[in-house]
């Protein structure tokens, strides 16, 4: 059995770069067989996240088979496609990244108790996150809450340098078959928005690479910054590469680092915009909660409405508020949005428009690309004061003074609003060819009135905020 293959099981780790499993896989000498299922947990998936997976997969497979190896496709409950797969084989171990939410805790748990039980090893490794969250403690032993002090905590920790890119996999003496990519239809659900939402993807490992140099090369120095304006291209645009595993955070690291020590003005803000990711999974870790309840119980009596009207409009950038709309928009065009952006769309959906974050987290989920478990809730529920090191509940955020202080030119919001100028650019266009042609959007109606006027929102807000608290 010492030749036997190892299954090497790739989920959210599409990459050769900074691969601690595929490091540990390679150093034994062994066959490897690498695999990824589309198993319900996967299937599950919103249309824009299982659409982009999909691109990632592909380019992965492509990366692998310049190695000499393959990436065979399988679908079904994973446990049962890898004991399929392993009596196929022969193959003796299943090692794969770990996961941290609770979904994917319960499936890997049952999987590896499982195999364990026929024999078959079962090893998880590291991968996903700088550091594991149950190795980050307070000094009295117990998680963090508040992200200062686990920043202050984890920032002079050392981080593993990244193992390097093999060079060449060793493949078994014969593959099992593999399914074909286009019977999955992983981008069914993204309809006739896929067409409009792939001009704006940046998909593998090599282009997420060379993402990273791009912006260390020059945009980073002035991140603190830019990375508030929406209409400026001042962030990294790394999270719809994060998501996919085709950039491993301990790369990230050591670039921020090596960036730091050169003395790029922003990159200490970018390393710590790493590590509220990183926060994100201590969080949901510890709290599993986070994805579905109120972090916090006593918001649980909050007079938050269900799905709604207005939660409609917001959905579809037309709310009569800019700011909101222009974003919702991009959501809708690039399968990302800013992050200005997501904290100015979130707060006026929870407050202005007194709607369960819930129902706007569940939007994200559907039409984001780079859409992150443990960010999209951690996120929503800061918006929203329910979660954890939350915003309070009476910082409202304005959206037209937020327009006017970080985009005061409008460009952003012309951008992507085609109603707000004669000659509206493509990408403002472009919105009506992406959505749903139920909704009968038409491009040349007249910009809609506000849902609320913002003052009132604020003040309903406010109002519900103090009878709660009374």
């Amino acid at each position: 059995m010492s030749d036997a293959p190892l299954i090497l099981w790739f989920r959210r780790d599409l990459r050769l770069d900074d691969h601690p499993m595929l490091a540990a896989a390679v150093a034994t000498g062994r066959p490897l067989l690498p695999v990824f299922i589309l198993d319900p947990e996967t299937d599950a998936l919103g249309a824009a996240a299982k659409w982009r997976l999909g691109l990632g997969i592909a380019a992965f497979a492509q990366a692998l088979e310049s190695l000499g190896s393959r990436l065979i496709l399988r679908r079904g409950p994973a446990l049962a496609v890898l004991v399929e797969l392993a009596a196929q084989t022969g193959a003796a171990e299943v090692h794969w990244s770990r996961a941290y939410d609770a979904v994917a805790k319960t499936r890997d748990t049952s999987v590896k108790s499982t195999l364990k039980a026929q024999g078959i090893a079962a090893v998880s490794h590291a991968g996903h996150l700088l550091h594991e969250p149950w190795t980050v403690e307070t000094g009295t032993g117990g998680f963090y809450r508040v992200y200062t002090p686990f920043w202050r905590s984890v920032q002079g920790r050392d981080v593993a340098a990244p193992p390097p890119a093999p060079k060449a996999l060793r493949g078994p003496a014969v593959w099992p078959v593999s399914d074909r990519p286009k019977d999955w239809q992983m981008g069914a659900a993204m309809r006739r928005g896929a067409s409009v939402v792939a001009a704006h993807v940046v998909v593998g490992e090599a282009a997420a690479l060379a993402r990273l140099d791009a912006f260390l090369a020059g945009p980073v120095d002035d991140y603190a910054s830019a990375r508030d304006l929406p209409a400026v291209a001042g962030t990294s645009r790394l999270s719809e590469n994060l998501t996919c595993g085709e950039i491993g955070p301990r790369r990230i690291w050591h670039a921020g680092m090596r960036a730091l020590h050169e003395g790029k003005a922003g990159a200490q803000t970018f390393l710590k915009e790493l590590v509220w990711r990183e926060f994100a999974y201590h969080l949901l870790y510890h709290t599993p909660h986070i994805t579905h309840s109120n972090w916090k119980p006593e918001w649980d009596a909050f007079p938050w409405r269900g799905d709604n009207a207005d939660a409609e409009r917001w959905r579809r950038g037309m709310t009569g508020e800019p700011f909101v709309d222009a974003a919702m928009r991009e959501m809708y065009v690039t399968g990302t949005m800013h992050n200005r952006g997501r904290m100015i769309v979130a707060s006026y959906l929870t407050k202005h428009l007194l709607t369960d974050w819930r129902v706007g987290a569940a939007w994200f989920d559907d039409c984001l690309i780079d859409w992150d478990v443990a960010s999209n809730a951690m996120g929503w529920q800061w918006a929203a004061g329910s979660g954890p090191d939350a915003s309070p509940y009476f910082r409202i955020f304005n959206p037209a003074t937020q327009a006017e202080k970080f985009d005061p030119n409008a460009t952003y919001r012309r951008r992507f609003i085609a109603e707000l100028s004669t000659s509206p650019p493509a990408l403002a266009s472009s919105y009506f060819d992406a959505v749903p042609q139920s909704w009968s959007l038409n491009r040349h109606a007249p910009y809609p009135l506000a849902v609320i006027p913002l003052s009132d929102g604020r003040d309903r807000a406010l109002a519900a905020y103090s009878a709660r608290s009374s």
